[in-house]
């Protein structure tokens, strides 16, 4: 099943079932078939009991989904999104080169999967504009990866049963401003600033991509494809990411996990290609769809 949040003519945050593709995409609104107040979230938390109830999208109120202001699949995480930096191989290299590793200038692969977070409030709309924050940076990039939303939490999951835990997946723009990043020396503050997190579309539940190293990610600036990998090619593929985090963090339904970056990104280039305002970048994830934004 695939899932979006969206509003239709009101500030209302709606959770819909979305069918079809492309044009004739319509998307199916679940308000009133969830408890009052429902979020994607809640969906996801109870979702051997809801879930029954979304067999027949038929039966609902549906819109064109080009009528709809889409939203991030979950506008609001409940926590801090787990980033993973450095697991793409050439982009270990092309950060390593770009002198933006700090403390280290380094192009060794990592032991252990690097593993940061971005602040719920970064989380913007798969189409929204993406606010430059003058004075703050000058050094906006762009990073296209697979987001991995968990269902089942629980702590101490082993990479054997880390597929048991997946309720499915999206896209995300890790957009960063480098500059902070290697102001601080760590990157909370580089990769958290408001609008610096595009997600989605949409939430496509783990049926759908029965095997994800096979998922194409992305990317594209002002037309110019940029980025392009398969998941197979992540160095810590996405059950050891679930093992090595739950190792002793409590996982929770809803819990977003951004896999990494493939190499082309900004500072891959010399001299580095960052953003500027009325730049657009473009995001998409086979099977995920696609998310579009602008600097404002």
């Amino acid at each position: 099943m695939k899932f979006m949040t969206f509003t239709h003519g009101d500030s209302v945050r709606r959770v819909g079932l979305v069918t079809g593709e492309g044009d004739t995409a319509v998307v199916h609104d679940l308000t009133d078939t969830l408890p009052g107040g429902a979020d994607l979230v809640d969906l996801i938390e109870h979702w051997s009991t809801l879930a029954p109830q979304l067999a027949q999208p038929a039966d609902l109120p549906s819109t064109a989904v080009s009528s709809v202001r889409v939203l991030a699949p979950i506008p609001v995480p409940r926590r801090n999104i787990f980033c993973v930096g450095k697991n793409y191989r050439e982009h270990v290299v092309e950060f390593g080169r770009s002198g933006y590793d700090s403390p280290d200038r380094s192009e060794a692969i990592p032991e252990f999967p690097v593993v940061f977070s971005k602040a719920p409030s970064s989380v913007t709309g798969p189409y929204d504009d993406i606010d430059p924050h003058p004075g703050v940076t000058s050094e906006l990039d762009y990073e296209a990866e697979l987001g991995v939303i968990i269902g089942v939490g629980g702590r101490g999951i082993s990479r054997e049963q880390a597929a048991e835990h997946v309720w499915g997946y999206t896209i995300i723009d890790d957009f960063t401003a480098r500059d902070l990043q290697r102001k601080h020396k760590q990157w909370l503050i580089g990769k958290s600033l408001d609008t610096h997190c595009p997600m989605g579309p949409l939430a496509v539940t783990a049926d759908e991509i029965p095997d994800p190293t096979t998922l194409r990610v992305e990317s594209f600036v002002n037309g110019e494809m940029r980025q392009s990998a398969t998941v197979a090619d992540l160095i810590f593929d996405i059950p050891t990411l679930i093992e090595t985090i739950s190792a002793g963090i409590t996982l929770q339904p809803g819990d977003i996990i951004a896999t990494g970056t493939p190499a082309g990104v900004g500072i891959g280039f010399e001299p580095p290609k960052f953003m500027t305002s009325g730049d657009v970048v473009e995001a998409s994830i086979t099977g995920l769809g696609s998310q579009r934004n602008s600097v404002a």
